[in-house]
Parts: C-alpha cells; sequence; structure tokens
C-alpha cells in the first residue's frame, strides 16, 4: 500500500508539475495548438483522429513507451534518480573551492531593483542547461559505448509526447551527471560572482523560460504533426519538425539537430539541419545505408538489456563511432 500512495502521490504531483512536459497545463497548451494547426490546413477528418490517430497511439512502438515511462516512474519513486543528482552538492564543491582559493566571501546579495544581475543570471543558466543538453545527447550519438543506451529513445517507430520519456535508465544516469558538474560548476560561479545567493526570482525566472518552450509546442517535438518555424527562427531555436528530423533514419538527417532549445548550438558546431519545405519522415533505427534496421526493442526487457550487449562490444571495438552511422544492420535484439 505504502508503494502505491507513493506512486500516485507522484503521478500526481507529476501531472500538475510546470518542469513536466507531460503537465496537464502543457498538454491542454498542446491540444488548443493542434486545434488550431487543424483549422488552418483544412479541418481533414474528425478534430479527434488529427490529435489521436489510432495507427499512432496503438502501435507497438507506443506501447513499449508506455511500459519505460512506468519502470523509469518506479526508480524516480524509489528515490534513484534523486540519490544521483550532482548538481547541489557540485554548486557547494566548486563554491567552497572558489572561495578557498580566492580567500574571498560571497559576492553582496543583489537588491530588488538589481534587475540586471538578475537577467543575466537567468540567461546564464537558460544557456548553460541547453549547451549541456545539446553537449549530453551528442555525446550518446557520437560515442560507441554510450550510443546503444540513447538507441532505446531513437527505436521508437511512431512519436508521441511520451516518447520524449522513452529513455534508458542508464542515458538518465549519464545525462544527471554531466548537468550536474556543469550546471553545478555555472551555479557556484553565480553565487560567487553574481547574485551571493541563488535567488528565487533566478529559479524563477528560467522556469518561466522553460514554462513557455514547453507551453508552445514542446509536446510536438515527439508528435505525428509536423510544425516547422521557417527558415530564419529555425537557426536560433529547434522546432519540432527539426526534432522530427533528428529522428529521421534517412541518411541526410542523420545525427543532426542535438539541440533542446536553442538551434545555434548545432549552427555553431555543423550539425543544424533547417527542412525547406514539409518532409515526410520515417522513425526508428537504419542501417548505414538508411535501411531500416528490425526493431531492437520489441519488449521492455529488450529496451533495459540489450543495450548493455551492444555497449559491451563496442567497448572491445573502440570508444569513438563515425557520427554519419547508426548501429550495426547485424545485431540482434534480446527477445
Amino acid at each position: 500500500m505504502d508503494v502505491m500512495f507513493a506512486l500516485l502521490e507522484w503521478f500526481t504531483s507529476f501531472l500538475f508539475n510546470w518542469e513536466s512536459r507531460l503537465s496537464v497545463i502543457y498538454l491542454c497548451a498542446t491540444v488548443v495548438l493542434v486545434y488550431v494547426l487543424w483549422i488552418l490546413r483544412g479541418r481533414s477528418g474528425s478534430f479527434t483522429a488529427y490529435l489521436l490517430p489510432k495507427e499512432t497511439y496503438l502501435h507497438k512502438s507506443n506501447l513499449v513507451d508506455i511500459k519505460i515511462f512506468l519502470f523509469n516512474t518506479l526508480l524516480a519513486v524509489s528515490g534513484f534518480f534523486a540519490a544521483v543528482t550532482l548538481t547541489p552538492l557540485m554548486t557547494v564543491y566548486f563554491l567552497d573551492a572558489m572561495l578557498l582559493l580566492t580567500g574571498g566571501d560571497l559576492a553582496p546579495v543583489p537588491g530588488q531593483d538589481d534587475w540586471k544581475k538578475l537577467a543575466l543570471a537567468t540567461l546564464i543558466m537558460i544557456l548553460t542547461l541547453d549547451f549541456c543538453k545539446y553537449w549530453a545527447h551528442r555525446l550518446h550519438h557520437e560515442t560507441a559505448i554510450l550510443w546503444p543506451f540513447h538507441a532505446v529513445h531513437h527505436s521508437a517507430e511512431v512519436l508521441t509526447p511520451l516518447t520524449a520519456n522513452r529513455n534508458h535508465p542508464v542515458f538518465i544516469v549519464i545525462r544527471l551527471f554531466i548537468y550536474g558538474l556543469i550546471v553545478g560548476l555555472i551555479q557556484a560561479l553565480m553565487l560567487f560572482l553574481l547574485m551571493g545567493k541563488i535567488d528565487v526570482l533566478t529559479v524563477g525566472s528560467v522556469n518561466a523560460g522553460y514554462f513557455l518552450f514547453n507551453a508552445l509546442g514542446s509536446n510536438l517535438r515527439h508528435s505525428h504533426i509536423w510544425l516547422s518555424y521557417g527558415r530564419v527562427l529555425e537557426h536560433i531555436f529547434i522546432s519540432p519538425a527539426q526534432h522530427h528530423i533528428h529522428h529521421s533514419i534517412e541518411r541526410k538527417h542523420y545525427n543532426k539537430n542535438y539541440g533542446e532549445v536553442f538551434a545555434f548550438w548545432d549552427w555553431m558546431f555543423g550539425t543544424l539541419y533547417v527542412p525547406a519545405s514539409y518532409e515526410n519522415i520515417n522513425y526508428g533505427l537504419s542501417d548505414e545505408e538508411g535501411n531500416r534496421i528490425e526493431q531492437p526493442h520489441p519488449t521492455l526487457r529488450a529496451a533495459l538489456l540489450h543495450p548493455f550487449v551492444e555497449s559491451w562490444e563496442a567497448l572491445w571495438k573502440g570508444t569513438s563511432r563515425d557520427p554519419n552511422l547508426t548501429p550495426d544492420a547485424d545485431q540482434t535484439a534480446l527477445q
């Protein structure tokens, strides 16, 4: 009963947590946005069929999405992911190191009218978080040992908002570790040089930025609905259409558009792909020629265990991976 109560409590908080894309507020905003797109695109068929096509939501791939989501939920409720979240510890560690090296004190806490420091701290935090997400994402694509754990996400053959949570626990832990180191360092620098403390307004401003991102179509990034921002804005922000490209099995789309919010990281590091117009996308995994690979993760068991086999094999072959290639086509899934 205690476990069931904990699960219910976590699920309730999850649905009403504005940091989660699957919260009620973002799901409602997504429905409104899709309704507007349905009207603008000619009201083809019923709105329900446009919003929730059976061929997508009853697909076997989506059923695996649900199972992975529930498994990771159990880990979250157990406190496993919280236990490996290092950001607060890293912030304290780096801050203590800076104070020890300089023999100094924290900068004075700014007054309520010191909006410049607040704005600068907010901007630094948003850019740092997104920069971490870009490189954590890219690292998993281009490192042979890590790719199998992220391949679980890319093996999705249809995209729904729940696909965003189709992540292997090892991928989540590694991402948390990277975030902890880099975000912890940047937060310590802000404490030391700018704010004197992590002001509630600073955190709130960062959250407000992600609130806008989530409310204005983030759930369409993993969906059947194409939404492009146009060529100019897609050099600044990653659109849902660009993330569809990222999931494509076509060779020309390999390892493009790693960004979460901002596209200029991809532009800066040569991984940006801006579609000229609508592109019909096939999702899943493919070989070096762009030929679809048979689903390596047809079950929860395969999704959880098979990546360890592939990663172990990659360990003996070397840690680098051709950024233009996906896993070998002859690898078979654990059934």
